[in-house]
């Protein structure tokens, strides 16, 4: 994937979360969000902590080869396990608990800043390894980091009963993920399974005239499926990608 576009994405993305959030008031936070148990700060503590963990990879040594996709960091393995996800959950519940929607958002646009600023002047071939043992570009863990973002997002906004910000660099990023992309650069990065995923969302999304928030929202469970687009997507045999 285009690697600016993706640093814009991100940049954006962040942005336009963290002016979104700084106005709420007390009654804004405590609201729940269809992620349960969290509410408004506990998904924010969680999204924001995507971004976190960027330094600390940036500063590790860099594995030898990318050998995961940014699709392919989203299979249905280990990381999604009950006590993983059980873990994920209380951690954030707990952070917002005891630092507070202020300070998370200071945070937050201290390390957004910050991060931005580190991945630009990263090389194009720079490798990471994601905390569940990815080797991965920068680029394409980035691109998870804007879905993280865009998605949680949508579920930040639908919470608060308030229109969507997803940016539109976001929007395409997010898109390309999930249709896949002709990227010869990534025929090592490759996953079959996720390959297929993207093959057969491709021929929903054409059959179906979904706008590209439309394919966001059904295909990530954030918008329900029509009984004509379920039969669809089961003629396709079609299993979606594991993004929460």
């Amino acid at each position: 994937m285009d690697q600016a576009l993706v640093f814009e994405a991100l940049r954006a993305e962040a942005e336009a979360l963290s002016l979104a959030l700084s106005g709420l008031d007390a009654g804004g936070w405590e609201r729940p969000t269809r992620c349960a148990p969290w509410n408004v700060a506990a998904l924010f503590a969680h999204a924001s902590g995507t971004v976190n963990r960027l330094p600390a990879m940036l500063a590790a040594e860099p594995p030898a080869r990318a050998e995961v996709s940014a699709a392919g960091y989203y299979k249905p393995d280990h990381r999604f396990a009950p006590d993983v996800n059980a873990v994920r959950v209380g951690a954030a519940q707990t952070e917002a608990a005891e630092v507070g929607p202020a300070q998370l958002l200071r945070d937050f646009d201290s390390i957004r800043d910050s991060v931005s600023a580190a991945c630009v002047a990263e090389p194009a071939n720079r490798v990471v390894t994601s905390r569940h043992g990815d080797p991965m570009l920068l680029t394409d863990f980035l691109v998870t980091r804007v879905a993280e973002l865009g998605l949680h997002g949508l579920d930040l906004a639908d919470a608060l009963e308030v229109e969507p910000w997803f940016t539109l660099p976001a929007v395409e990023v997010v898109s390309e993920l999930l249709l896949g992309a002709d990227d010869s650069a990534a025929a090592d990065r490759t996953d079959a399974a996720a390959d297929d995923v993207a093959a057969k969302l491709r021929r929903a999304h054409d059959e179906l005239g979904w706008s590209a928030m439309d394919l966001i929202r059904k295909a990530t469970g954030r918008a329900p499926l029509t009984p004509d687009e379920k039969a669809a997507v089961d003629d396709l045999g079609l299993v979606w990608l594991t993004l929460g």
